[in-house]
């Protein structure tokens, strides 16, 4: 009900091609339409209007490797609240214009995601000003949830959801929102081979730092899962795949030249996972 009318209850695509490679109807749900270009804008605005008068007078801050600083970009200037993102040095030129476009303060700094994350956090104790994490966060991850309430609605007899994880917002909160409607679903995760830390985070019970290797899938290079996501992907993900580079590059080419879906490494990383016999559908 938040969210009625604030994002785009983004379509879900029949792929014909991909269905006909794994012999099962599958079909797209594309968030890349979604205000923002990505998911993020659900659950940046869920936990932005959770934040009482006084903390949205202070202001916002966030680190992000691109999606996750245009959501909260949007989603504080459509609350009328002061947003500072800080992204790595490595973020993509699209996506720093993009979030400066919307408003926020952009602060590049670190070689990496956990570099930009350290940083916001000081800068953000430092200034007072209150900090919306990219998915470690309760309010995050049921704002990303909306997305598993829509797949149930517009597709009703699902029986299998690929998702991608990189810290576990969307893959958590798509899960339980879809199991919670369809307790019989399957919830699949996927990461990067390059950046694969939630397996080893759930053998040994807690998040593990795992050291990584350059991914086109940046949107999910996260070398540590979150405090609050991992009991969560552990209850409700059946299981996380890795796919290489090439299956990934595989799957971008897939969705443009299949289904004109225009996807970045980590949207296309369930469609690659699929096209590489990662995920048993038997």
């Amino acid at each position: 009900r938040l969210l009625k009318g604030i994002i785009n209850p983004t379509p879900i695509v029949p792929d014909g091609r991909l269905s006909a490679e794994i012999g099962a109807s599958a079909f797209l749900k594309a968030e890349c339409l979604q205000k923002g270009g990505s998911f993020k804008v659900r659950g940046a605005y869920n936990k932005i209007s959770k934040l009482t008068g006084e903390e949205r007078g202070r202001g916002v801050i966030t680190a992000s490797a691109g999606n996750h600083a245009q959501g909260v970009a949007l989603a504080a200037k459509l609350q009328n609240t002061r947003a500072t993102i800080v992204l790595p040095e490595f973020a993509p030129l699209t996506k720093v214009l993009a979030t400066k476009a919307l408003g926020a303060e952009v602060i590049l700094k670190g070689d990496s995601f956990d570099a930009a994350v350290a940083y916001s956090r000081a800068l953000g104790d430092e200034m007072g000003f209150v900090y919306v994490h990219a998915f470690d966060d309760p309010m995050i991850v049921a704002g990303q949830g909306s997305v598993g309430c829509e797949i149930v609605e517009d597709l009703p007899d699902v029986t299998v959801i690929v998702v991608p994880i990189g810290g576990g917002g969307i893959a958590s909160g798509t899960a339980i929102a879809a199991k919670s409607l369809k307790p019989g679903v399957r919830v699949i995760g996927v990461q990067a081979s390059n950046v694969a830390s939630m397996n080893p985070s759930l053998s040994a019970f807690e998040p593990i730092e795992v050291s990584s290797r350059p991914t086109i899938a940046n949107g999910i290079a996260i070398k540590r899962p979150g405090i609050v996501t991992l009991p969560l992907i552990r209850e409700y993900i059946d299981e996380v795949v890795e796919v290489t580079e090439e299956e990934i590059a595989a799957g971008i080419y897939h969705c443009v030249l299949n289904s004109h879906i225009v996807a970045e490494g980590a949207g296309a990383a369930g469609v690659a996972a699929l096209l590489a016999g990662r995920i048993d559908l038997t």
